[in-house]
């Protein structure tokens, strides 16, 4: 029988990097819980769009709003998520979030099956200088199986109010 550790992640502890408004805490990755999930932190800051419209086609993400008001749009319906609300994104399903407040916002992501972690390790990487190139996030995101509407940021901006960084 295998031995279990023990581990526990003090507050503000993990890797961490930023994708304009939506910032990524790396907390619990795949390889410690056997490919079965992972969890991430996503802080928010105000009116932020997380993402364009997009969509996973291995994993389901599971959202625990730990503070504020999260907005998402899960095909073609808008639900509203606070303090302890749970809102649930599955595979193949479109959709996108955003912080639907004035103040900061956060959210605990578990994405399950694990892996999609790396793609926003590598998409951190890519974004250091700030800029969004589509011929870049592009062939990342095919290899997450993740698909992507960029064109559904200007709209998505001023039905809600937000702002994309």
């Amino acid at each position: 029988m295998a031995v279990i550790e023990t581990r526990v992640l003090k507050a503000g502890a993990g890797a961490f990097g930023r994708l304009g408004g939506l910032g990524v805490r790396f907390m619990i990755p795949g390889s410690d819980s056997d490919g079965g999930f992972s969890l991430v932190e996503h802080p928010l800051a105000p009116r932020a769009l997380a993402a364009p419209l997009h969509r996973h086609s291995r994993e389901d993400e599971y959202s625990v709003v730990r503070s504020g008001r999260v907005g998402a749009l899960l095909g073609d319906d808008v639900v509203y998520g606070d303090q302890g609300d749970v809102i649930w994104k599955p595979r193949g399903q479109w959709h996108t979030f955003w912080n639907a407040g004035d103040t900061d916002a956060s959210l605990l992501e578990i994405i399950s099956p694990a892996g999609f972690e790396k793609y926003f390790e590598e998409l951190i990487e890519v974004l250091k200088d700030g800029k969004r190139d589509p011929a870049v996030i592009g062939p990342i995101a095919s290899r997450y199986g993740l698909e992507l509407d960029p064109s559904s940021v200007p709209s998505l901006c001023e039905r809600f109010g937000l702002r994309f960084e």
